[in-house]
């Protein structure tokens, strides 16, 4: 592919809110979106969060909700972190089944060894999730690694493609001490690029393949979690999530890369983020991304001037 954005920098703060945080207040958000549009209706999941040390702290409920018109959702089916006995969850991800019904791909720390996980629920509807019978997709110890989470999924063909944020494994007694608090990334002990995993048999089981699009060297360095992937002619456009260090774990910026065949990825941000938010952290993240009756449809969790994160929604014509 060639080097040229497919679509141009945005300002995000003319993208339309479509949830709020709880609170006007620094540690509260709504975001991690992951859209799907099934042909008719617009499919959201998202988190709500809340501040270390607050009620219920960090990410304490995932929601899957419905939109006829991809602006205004009503939630059909969410999860409060208790009934995983997690600490906390973070981005999910629904996608189609083979058998007309639905797969949602979950992204929470064990509270096994305090290491994130990814597993997932099948169902004929949204509405019908049953999360005592999630079953494990990709943990740290089938994929070698510190933990992975917040999946992206895109079937093509035959082959289901799952994309994961994940952190690099540590030698020793280091790895066990860097859980300690339940979230390696937010210790700045290894870095965190993306992997890929395959599957075959319709998301039942995966094949994991390793980094797909690792950490850059400027302002990406830390953290590049791939979040989006839309297919271009000639490939496929990624947008993905960036950092320099742990101190900016929760204020990731978005980047752009590009592929030919989803296994390797070519930044086309290397040297300075795509898209910031002017406030704060700058953070733009969690960008997922569709290409629909001639627009981009564009999610993302923004940084507002009080410090909490909204999610927003902006469109604008192909080209």
């Amino acid at each position: 592919m060639t080097g040229h954005v497919p679509l141009p920098a945005f300002d995000p703060l003319a993208g339309t809110v479509v949830r709020a945080p709880e609170k006007d207040e620094e540690g509260y958000w709504a975001g991690s979106p992951g859209v799907l549009h099934d042909g008719e209706r617009f499919w959201l999941t998202y988190r709500l969060r809340r501040p270390r040390g607050a009620a219920a702290e960090r990410g304490w409920r995932c929601a899957v909700a419905v939109s006829d018109d991809g602006v205004r959702f009503t939630d059909v089916w969410s999860v409060h972190k208790d009934e995983l006995g997690t600490p906390s969850m973070e981005r999910f991800r629904l996608a189609p089944a083979d058998d007309g019904g639905f797969t949602l791909y979950l992204s929470y720390v064990d509270p096994a060894d305090n290491r994130w996980r990814i597993d997932a629920l099948r169902a004929g509807h949204p509405s019908d999730f049953d999360v005592a019978t999630a079953r494990p997709v990709l943990t740290a110890a089938s994929t070698g690694t510190e933990g992975v989470k917040d999946p992206y999924v895109l079937r093509s063909g035959p082959v289901t493609y799952l994309f994961a944020s994940y952190a690099e494994a540590l030698p020793g007694g280091l790895g066990a001490r860097a859980h300690a608090g339940a979230d390696v990334y937010n210790v700045g002990v290894t870095t965190h690029p993306t992997g890929l995993a395959t599957s075959l048999d319709d998301g039942a089981t995966f094949t994991w393949h390793g980094q797909a699009l690792g950490v850059g060297r400027g302002w990406d360095r830390y953290q590049a979690r791939l979040n989006s992937v839309v297919p271009v002619p000639g490939g496929y456009v990624g947008f993905y999530d960036g950092s320099a260090s742990h101190e900016e774990n929760y204020e990731e910026r978005c980047g752009v890369a590009v592929s030919g065949d989803l296994f390797g990825w070519r930044r086309l941000s290397a040297e300075r983020p795509w898209v910031t938010s002017p406030h704060r952290g700058g953070s733009v993240r969690y960008l997922d991304a569709l290409l629909l009756d001639g627009r981009w449809w564009l999610y993302y969790e923004l940084t507002r001037p009080d410090g909490a994160h909204e999610l927003r929604l902006i469109r604008f014509p192909v080209g």
